[in-house]
């Protein structure tokens, strides 16, 4: 089994034990991904501004794998609010074209560093 680790600086710097990223064969693995600055490591404020900041951390994680979000395959969304969707909704269609990948939206009790919205997924190559 061939597994590499995936890291950039234009994403956020793991703040636990993991990787922003794993990739074994032609499957990478990403991290959650929630609203932070990667430069300043501070969370972005807003609903909105979290949600366009975590699609950015994404894509930065799937460039830096070799990829783009047209290679995501599975995506999770989780939000503390679900009445956030809509707007999640929005916003992806400006990253994403069709076919769109396949899709999970959870509501959550609470998100690391009360965090709004987070994002992992499974990217293909």
């Amino acid at each position: 089994m061939s597994r590499q680790v995936i890291h950039t600086d234009l994403a956020p710097a793991a703040i636990g034990t993991y990787s922003q990223a794993i990739t074994v064969n032609n499957t990478v693995y990403l991290s959650g991904q929630i609203g932070l600055n990667p430069k300043t490591m501070e969370l972005v404020e807003g609903i909105e501004a979290q949600i366009r900041q975590v699609f950015d951390n994404v894509k930065a994680v799937c460039e830096a794998s070799g990829g783009s979000l047209a290679h995501i395959a599975k995506l999770n969304i989780f939000l503390t609010d679900l009445s956030h969707f809509q707007l999640v909704n929005q916003i992806m269609g400006e990253y994403f074209s069709q076919p769109y990948p396949a899709r999970a939206a959870l509501g959550v009790a609470s998100l690391p560093k009360g965090a709004l919205v987070e994002m992992d997924g499974i990217v293909v190559l």
